[in-house]
């Protein structure tokens, strides 16, 4: 694995263990209706779906525009950077996570843009079928 993707594994680790502190479950990449596969995504008890984008360094950011086809999946979306990430490039209008491989915090809020409700509930079948499926194969690696 290259470092840039090795660094984003070890903030996904963080990321979700800052999830499970709120209560919410998540799974790194997942991919939503339209292709894209999200970083992590998490659920709340709820119902709702946070998406957060890791980005591991200002070329990474710069190099992808693809994070705003994930605004139609999720109620609340984040950026996800390491600590010596330059924050001030990053847009206002979403929520920020700073990460490492043992935590995540959040600095900034995401505001709620609540999902089409037909949509949120065939990602909530997806996101359950996916989890099971990779609970099923850790558990019988042979299938």
């Amino acid at each position: 694995l290259a470092k840039d993707e090795r660094r984003a594994i070890g903030l996904a680790r963080g990321i979700a263990r800052l999830f499970e502190a709120m209560d919410q479950v998540s799974l790194a990449e997942f991919t939503v209706r339209n292709g894209r596969r999200a970083d992590v995504i998490a659920l709340d008890a709820k119902g709702l779906f946070t998406i957060v984008e890791i980005k591991t360094s200002l070329a990474n950011f710069r190099s992808d525009a693809k994070w705003r086809e994930y605004l139609d999946f999720c109620d609340f979306y984040y950026f996800a950077v390491p600590e010596d990430f330059s924050q001030e490039v990053l847009p206002d209008e979403h929520g920020l996570i700073v990460a490492d491989r043992y935590d995540a915090t959040i600095l900034r809020p995401s505001c709620e843009a609540p999902m089409n409700a037909s949509r949120r509930k065939a990602q909530t079948l997806r996101f359950a079928r996916l989890a099971a499926r990779r609970l099923r194969e850790l558990t019988d690696p042979g299938i």
